[in-house]
């Protein structure tokens, strides 16, 4: 764990990362101001945090800030404003820079509480002189970052004033108030179905937001726990089994009276004080015995509409392994999937955007619904108003003659999918946005209109602004579709790449029913080594095909495809024998002789030349004709 700087040498970094940017002291500030619709999302994106900061923290405060001209401030990880409560002489004209939407960052801000907080990780006070910008040695601030239970900061918490505060008084207080932040959303996210366990070495100390918290399920596994828990404890709690870190068993915590205080031992060597708080909404079991053999449910799924997925549908915490852009856009589409907001999926083909919005589309209330995916590019122009609104009988010449409602109603109530959606042709557009705006369908060849309820989710491997501009997709229907846009990385500039490929392999051994054998590990370097071009799709294909060739046994490389190696070779960052860049006429000549050597070694036999040469059958085949 990083030692925490002291409040110096918090100050000293920051001025320094200041002059890097490029700041001076008489530079004017900016703020990154962002636009309406912009603030609009954001303010949806952060909505839990928002509200339980205003609902279930600040009341527990207001006493002891009413008498203080100060400005509570509430920001995002990016230092973008999120709401703002108390003194408001802040936000008069010729001071408004603390207003919603705009930026704290110390690139733009220089030093500041805000944005040193998000620098750093850490709760820091920034006093009149030690902001690094002149016009903003108005005001003293103290900010103090919020995590999540997974640690990762969800926004930043911050009182700020033009008088001079009590400084340590100030800066306590706001760790304390980002620690009840912290808190709340456990409890709010747990409370209602998980037993919470909050704890402290002091009895008297039990009610402060200085105590540990933890969440458990019904087999008593720590599936949620505060910052405070793990440091009063030292030791990770992530799916520890509760009666490894308390010296008593978990039918005695489910049975303590809430309200009274138990004292247990903790570790081993801590001696600890607890309060046990029951689920609000303990399930209602009764007998059945046509299932005795039944096991309550043990884990509270996030998909509660939906808790078994089919099995091509891959789970959402499984579309990532550690890439943080796909940990960003899995959290962004998640709190967006249940509102009223279209999503625009960007990234190369075979990326994988079909396989998330298939995960999104099941982990939402409307899994329930259809599912319905269209790939403008692959049909034809003149039949896409057709396949999309449907038609009445007799509508044109070839028509069924019982009519057609279209893709658009069949996703009623479900999620319409628009793959390629700028391949779709203009005429069809102008019809797309009609529906979008009125929510209602109307066929070819009917006066007749149908409402549909729908979840909006388009895909695009082309640069639709730049379609825009050359007029060849239409601009407003560019910003209907667009409400969040996420960016699907290559499978080339995945962080978690190698983990990635080793789940891909896992999963599709259990789809093709085949024994899973670790790739060895000079395979596993030829695969994350390899550009592919063809991204995730082209990765299925290949170990798709190596599995079948392997036919049960441990993959090699003569099991993978010819054009495998031919990408691997061209790629500049390696090669298969010296992981040095080689000529491809040097590589295809050495190849050729070896080969043909091993062939007649082998005595004709094909498969023992592809395994002792470690190509495939195919590239044996290739070299051995003249023979």
């Amino acid at each position: 764990m990083n030692r925490e700087l002291s409040h110096q040498e918090l100050i000293e970094a920051s001025w320094q990362r200041c002059e890097h940017y490029g700041l001076q002291h008489n530079s004017q500030p900016t703020y990154g101001t962002l636009n309406k619709g912009d603030i609009s999302s954001l303010l949806d994106q952060h909505h839990t945090l928002i509200h339980t900061t205003q609902k279930d923290v600040l009341p527990y405060y207001g006493h002891i800030l009413a008498n203080s001209k100060c400005l509570i401030l509430l920001a995002d990880p990016n230092g973008h404003v999120l709401s703002t409560w108390g003194e408001q002489r802040f936000l008069l004209p010729h001071q408004a820079e603390l207003k919603v939407g705009n930026q704290w960052m110390e690139c733009g801000t220089g030093t500041n509480a805000v944005g040193t907080a998000i620098a750093t990780g850490q709760a820091v006070q920034v006093g009149r002189e030690e902001h690094f910008l002149r016009a903003n040695r108005y005001m003293v601030g103290s900010a103090a970052p919020i995590f999540n239970t997974h640690k990762e900061m969800i926004g930043v918490l911050d009182i700020s004033s033009d008088a001079y505060l009590p400084q340590d008084h100030t800066l306590g207080m706001v760790k304390l108030m980002t620690l009840t932040v912290e808190n709340r959303l456990i409890y709010n996210a747990f409370a209602r179905d998980h037993l919470l366990i909050t704890f402290n070495t002091n009895v008297s100390s039990l009610h402060s937001p200085w105590s540990g918290l933890i969440a458990i399920d019904d087999t008593g596994r720590i599936i949620s726990a505060n910052r405070r828990a793990e440091i009063l404890l030292a030791h990770n709690l992530a799916l520890v089994e509760i009666e490894q870190i308390f010296n008593c068993h978990l039918h005695e915590l489910r049975c303590q009276p809430e309200g009274i205080p138990l004292e247990v031992n903790a570790m081993g060597k801590y001696h600890i004080h607890l309060l046990v708080q029951k689920p609000k909404n303990k399930p209602l079991k009764v007998p059945d015995f046509r299932q005795p053999q039944k096991q309550p449910e043990t884990q509270n799924n996030s998909t509660e509409t939906n808790p078994e997925l089919p099995p091509d549908v891959v789970p959402l915490n499984e579309l990532e392994h550690g890439d943080q852009q796909m940990a960003r856009m899995i959290k962004q589409a998640s709190r967006i999937i249940e509102k009223d907001i279209p999503i625009l999926v960007h990234g190369e083909t075979g990326c994988g955007k079909e396989v998330f919005v298939r995960s999104l589309h099941y982990h939402s209330s409307r899994s329930k619904g259809a599912l319905v995916a269209v790939n403008c590019a692959a049909i034809p122009a003149d039949l896409v108003e057709s396949e999309l609104f449907g038609y009445d009988k007799g509508a044109f010449t070839g028509a069924n003659s019982k009519g057609s409602i279209g893709l658009i109603r069949k996703a009623h109530r479900g999620t319409l999918f628009l793959d390629e959606i700028g391949e779709m042709p203009g005429h069809v557009q102008s019809r797309l946005l009609r529906v979008l705006q009125e929510r209602k369908v109307t066929p070819l060849g009917s006066t007749e209109s149908y409402p549909v309820d729908i979840k909006l989710i388009s895909a695009t491997n082309r640069h639709l602004k730049q379609q825009v501009r050359e007029g060849k997709f239409r601009e407003d229907l560019y910003y209907r579709i667009s409400g969040l846009n996420l960016e699907l990385p290559a499978l080339r500039q995945r962080q978690d790449k190698r983990a990635l490929i080793k789940y891909v392999h896992q999963r599709l051994c259990e789809i093709h029913k085949e024994p899973f054998i670790p790739l060895s590990p000079d395979l596993l370097n030829q695969f994350t080594a390899h550009p592919w071009p063809g991204n995730i799709r082209q990765l299925t294909s290949v170990l798709s095909v190596a599995l079948a060739m392997a036919d049960g046994e441990q993959m090699e490389d003569w099991h993978l495809p010819d054009d495998f190696y031919d990408d691997l070779n061209n790629s500049p960052a390696f090669n298969i024998q010296t992981n040095q860049p080689i000529k491809n006429t040097e590589y295809k000549d050495e190849l050729e002789t070896r080969i043909t050597r091993i062939y007649q070694e082998m005595n004709g036999n094909v498969s023992q030349t592809a395994k002792a040469a470690g190509v495939s059958r195919n590239t044996v085949y290739k070299y051995i004709r003249g023979i």
